[in-house]
């Protein structure tokens, strides 16, 4: 049975699965405290391995992550989303994906073309959804703006601010983002 929410349709299931997640599951202890640890990232995943468009196997959800409804996120093998973090509903994660806790991804923005219309009046554009390819480590509250790819093997540092894309093992900090430094 198929649902129709924001012009998106969703299944009963996945209807369910959303539920318990933002009513229940988000609420469990991190994944690394002791005892209930490891049931409470269990249950987050068997949650999103339902709402997901695709969800690998050893996927780490931590507590509090955000993902909207989450109809369009796709998360490879081994990757997580850290505690407290927000990503848009369109994201493609790749596989070996580590993610601190407090990373905003971001998916749309104001339109301000116009300046004779107010910007709170231009309404909202969507934008390219965000890529993060494999083997990427992003550091805590990183803001990713939309549109963004992190390409294979790169270093996002802690406190950066993506505002364009980087070759491929790239070190990038810094608001607005540079690059540090290439890793080979």
């Amino acid at each position: 049975m198929k649902i129709k929410i924001n012009g998106n349709q969703i299944s009963l299931v996945q209807l369910i699965c959303l539920i318990v997640y933002y009513g229940f599951c988000t609420y469990l202890p991190n994944s690394s405290f002791p005892i209930f640890g490891k049931p409470s990232r269990k249950l987050r995943y068997l949650c999103c391995k339902r709402i997901f468009k695709s969800c690998g196997n050893n996927v780490n959800i931590e507590r509090k992550a955000s993902f909207g409804n989450g109809l369009n996120v796709e998360i490879g093998n081994n990757s997580g989303i850290g505690r407290y973090s927000h990503i848009p509903p369109n994201i493609k994660i790749g596989n070996d994906v580590m993610m601190a806790p407090e990373v905003f991804i971001f998916h749309m923005n104001h339109n301000f073309d116009s300046i004779n219309v107010p910007m709170r009046s231009q309404g909202i554009k969507d934008s390219a959804p965000v890529i993060i390819e494999d083997d990427v480590w992003i550091g805590r509250n990183v803001m990713i703006l939309p549109g963004k790819t992190i390409k294979k093997g790169s270093i996002i540092a802690a406190g950066c601010v993506l505002t364009k894309n980087f070759s491929e093992y790239s070190i990038v900090g810094g608001n607005p983002s540079i690059l540090i430094k290439i890793r080979n």
